[in-house]
């Protein structure tokens, strides 16, 4: 349920554009921002929480999204993959929502919990766990699993945005953020208040042990995917200090270790009203929004101090490299570590990123497929895996066909190369600042792509303006601002090479 922002975003658009064309520079995005934030409210609770509403009456539909500052880089070993684990528990219902007897309910929780505990414990045993009683603990888990079922209707919170309308409903877990998310109609407004209010108030992790294999299920998938395996060797290859390293979905040991409780303690932790941001785009009169954030909200408390990841990822002194034998096609990762979002230099990656890998004019994409066919695809992307901490720009290849991983690693090679020696033409670097400009556009161009970019932005930079702000920077890159990044971080000794080798059925390259 997406709609364009004709009503206040046109003098972005426009001034974006005619930027992008003939250089304007600051003064002209300082006036549009001005212009935007009149239709902008923001204000924040008590308890710590905030709130962005930005106006949009062309039609009566709003999107919603609660950005949670946590993802799986706040996890440590040991419980690798509950953020994401706790992404799902969050749909589960609350003590109202869903609950139909909660003292029974809690009680057939607690059984499980202790019939988990024991099997838990019992396969810690390793080759001397009796298998007599490992058996009896597992019937019994999943007698236990389903008796608690029975006490609640776990789906009730989407049923009620459901029938309300509501579409989109979803969430997602990065490294650096959990998101919730959906769009429904504006007068649905005040229900958006008391369901999500209530799930970050008093959550009932119901049927937790189920929902854990449903994402157990996820790491199989992830698993299966030979892209997938090779992206995990790298990233654990590349970091061997930063939880940057450690999967998303979390280790499979760790999840079948996981327990309820764990996921209640990272919820104390992490889920305070003060490391919450809201963001409401579309239809939404800020006066009515206060007074509901006040009336739903301020019963959240406030949480523990969070404090930032203080494992550093200590300076690459050597070359890295993966290399990977399946029976898929071949494949080449080149990662190179860089600073984080709120470095001056993380623009300029952004635009050499742009000129040597984004899209079909771009240097990788014009020498590896088009001139020398020997990729059927080649790109650059930078801010991987996350952007809150330093974090890494990658470059890929998939050979085409009777070319290999090391073919296109060398084409790589020498465009890096290249780009450390020469500077770029003033073509490609006003290419890439159209480019950034028009990607901007399409990002603002529905309610949902602006909450999340401005919830990015506020959450990781302090403030949402810097999304606009970030064009004034890019502006100001230079060709010698490429260079010089170029030279200083695009050096074989701080990157991590991956490759998947094609082997044949009798086991030969």
């Amino acid at each position: 349920m997406k709609t364009r922002l004709t009503r206040f975003i046109p003098t972005v658009i426009a001034v974006l554009a005619l930027s992008g064309l003939t250089g304007l520079s600051g003064p002209a995005m300082s006036q549009d921002l001005a212009a935007f934030e009149q239709n902008v409210t923001e204000f924040t609770l008590d308890n710590g929480l905030t709130f962005i509403v930005v106006e949009n009456h062309d039609a009566p539909v709003l999107t919603v999204l609660t950005y949670a500052d946590v993802g799986s880089v706040d996890e440590v070993k040991g419980i690798t993959g509950l953020a994401h684990v706790f992404e799902h528990m969050a749909f589960k219902g609350t003590t109202t929502i869903g609950a139909m007897d909660v003292e029974a309910e809690y009680a057939a929780m607690e059984k499980v919990d202790e019939i988990f505990d024991d099997l838990r414990s019992e396969r810690h045993k390793g080759h001397l766990a009796d298998p007599e009683r490992l058996a009896s603990l597992e019937q019994a888990f999943e007698d236990a699993k389903k008796a608690a079922r029975e006490h609640a209707r776990s789906n009730a919170m989407d049923e009620a945005i459901d029938r309300a309308g509501g579409t989109g409903l979803n969430a997602t877990t990065s490294r650096d953020a959990t998101r919730y998310f959906y769009s429904l109609p504006s007068n649905k407004l005040e229900l958006f208040f008391a369901l999500e209010s209530s799930r970050f108030l008093d959550p009932v992790l119901r049927e937790f042990f189920i929902e854990r294999d449903v994402v157990k299920e996820e790491r199989r998938m992830s698993e299966s995917s030979p892209v997938g395996r090779l992206v995990e060797e790298m990233l654990s290859t590349a970091y061997k200090a930063h939880p940057y390293g450690e999967p998303t979905l979390g280790h499979m040991s760790d999840l079948d270790s996981m327990t309820r409780a764990e996921a209640m303690d990272f919820f104390r932790h992490y889920y305070g009203a003060d490391n919450l941001t809201i963001i409401i785009s579309g239809d939404a009169d800020p006066a009515h929004v206060k007074e509901l954030a006040h009336e739903y909200f301020d019963r959240l408390p406030a949480g523990p101090p969070i404090e930032p990841v203080e494992t550093v990822e200590p300076p690459q002194l050597a070359e890295r490299r993966v290399i990977m034998e399946d029976k898929s096609q071949p494949v080449i990762l080149m990662g190179y570590h860089k600073v984080d979002i709120n470095h001056e230099d993380d623009v300029v990656f952004n635009v050499l990123s742009d000129i040597l890998g984004s899209g079909r004019t771009s240097r990788l994409y014009t020498k590896l497929v088009k001139d020398q066919k020997i990729a059927v695809n080649a790109s650059s992307f930078t801010d991987f895996p996350g952007s809150k901490y330093p974090n890494m720009m990658v470059f890929f290849a998939f050979p085409s066909k009777d070319h290999t991983a090391a073919d296109t690693e060398h084409a790589i090679e020498e465009e890096i190369e290249r780009i450390r020696n020469e500077e770029v033409t003033e073509e490609e670097l006003s290419r890439a600042k159209v480019r950034a400009r028009v990607n901007l556009i399409r990002q603002l161009d529905s309610n949902m792509g602006l909450a999340l970019q401005m919830a990015y932005f506020h959450v990781l930079t302090g403030d949402w303006r810097n999304l606009f702000h970030s064009i004034d920077a890019i502006n100001e890159v230079t060709a010698e601002d490429i260079k010089r990044v170029a030279n200083q971080y695009l050096v074989p000794k701080n990157r991590t090479v991956a490759s998947i080798v094609t082997m044949d059925d009798d086991g030969t390259e």
